[in-house]
């Protein structure tokens, strides 16, 4: 029973990070490939290791350090890529209606920094 458990956490994180595949290819701008694809790997991530850990229960506080890692470290890398493309005037999806960040910055904004 916790073999299945942990199979089909690795399955719902295998379905996580296929749906990130389509979406970087489906997404029509850099930005929305970054958001789907940090989402849904993170998630995928996530239940991949958890699955993991149900398969060798001995392996769990270092599987809990791999998942605190990904909460941390995905966010971060994404926001950084998102900054860098913006910084560069990537353009954005005809559809996107609003530029908060560009609008910050007009306004003198500190972006979201104190």
């Amino acid at each position: 029973m916790i073999k299945m458990i942990g199979s089909l956490s690795i399955l719902s994180g295998a379905v996580f990070l296929f749906s990130a595949g389509l979406g970087l290819v489906r997404m029509p701008d850099a930005f929305t490939r970054i958001q789907a694809g940090t989402k849904a790997t993170t998630l995928g991530n996530i239940l991949i290791v958890i699955g993991l850990a149900f398969y060798h229960p001995e392996w769990t506080p270092k599987l809990t350090l791999v998942i605190l890692f990904v909460l941390m470290t995905n966010p971060i890398s994404s926001h950084a890529l998102s900054r860098a493309a913006h910084r560069i005037r990537t353009p954005m999806a005809p559809a996107t209606v609003t530029d908060a960040l560009a609008d910050d910055e007009t306004t003198g904004g500190s972006g979201g920094a104190a």
